[in-house]
């Protein structure tokens, strides 16, 4: 019995296209909560830039699992190591490329290129405050986001110790900790709220969605998922523009 479902954001509850929540998916949402089952955010985003949704949500794990909480009640933290964050820090100074950091409540972008302009257009998000590296130096950081192509990864890695690199678009990774994910979120805000592992599902389209899907007792991918992605989940329903969600829940028969 299904009493625990936990999204991502964008590509998932969100359209790619409108940012906006399909009223499908709106609907579905809320009669799931109407039935008792327990609503959580699953995402790669900071709470800063978690817009505000048309539905309420019973928990939230952001920065791929670095930060999760209900309510006031902060579950799990896991923050990037202080002497990993210099060293990234120093290597963008190196290489002169474009970072944003994430600590619990702040972000920052040390410059604004024609690339991360784009993804702030195409992802719907306001531009977070332009500040020097310096600023971002000394602080309890839990995600970085590195604007550089696929073929930049392994380089930016070799120079970290206890850091990875999951990916989810062609222009830019997100930069955590080894022991954070998803699903490391996922298995906390069940741990709190006393819910088994067998009893959840989540539904995501993205590389970083993979740990969370393999999770959960049922993994739902998106259509428009990679096929990477597609391979982790139970199954496959229809993409987020085309009511996925809901047809993912009338074929489990979870509402009629």
């Amino acid at each position: 019995m299904i009493r625990a479902v936990f999204f991502d954001i964008d590509g998932t509850l969100l359209s790619y296209t409108t940012h906006q929540m399909l009223q499908s998916t709106i609907e579905a949402v809320e009669a799931m909560r109407q039935k008792g089952i327990k609503m959580f955010i699953s995402s790669g985003r900071p709470m800063v830039l978690i817009p505000h949704f048309p539905v309420e949500f019973d928990g939230y794990i952001t920065v791929n699992g670095g930060y999760c909480f209900v309510g006031d009640t902060v579950v799990h933290r896991n923050a990037i190591d202080a002497d990993d964050c210099e060293r990234w820090l120093s290597y963008v100074e190196q290489q002169q490329i474009t970072t944003m950091c994430f600590t619990d409540k702040e972000m920052y972008i040390n410059r604004i290129d024609p690339v991360s302009a784009a993804l702030r257009d195409q992802l719907g998000f306001e531009m977070p405050p332009l500040r020097p590296l310096s600023d971002m130096r000394g602080k309890e950081v839990y995600q970085f986001i590195a604007v550089q192509p696929a073929e930049k990864d392994a380089e930016a890695l070799s120079v970290l110790n206890r850091c990875r690199m999951p990916r989810w678009h062609p222009a830019f990774t997100d930069l955590i900790p080894c022991d954070s994910s998803k699903a490391v979120g996922i298995e906390c805000l069940l741990s709190h709220f006393g819910i088994d592992r067998e009893d959840s599902m989540a539904f995501g389209d993205g590389a970083n969605d993979i740990e969370m899907l393999d999770y959960v007792g049922y993994g739902i991918a998106m259509g428009n998922a990679s096929d990477i992605v597609k391979k982790h989940a139970k199954f496959t329903t229809d993409s987020a523009d085309n009511d996925g969600i809901m047809r993912a829940i009338k074929k489990m028969k979870i509402i009629e």
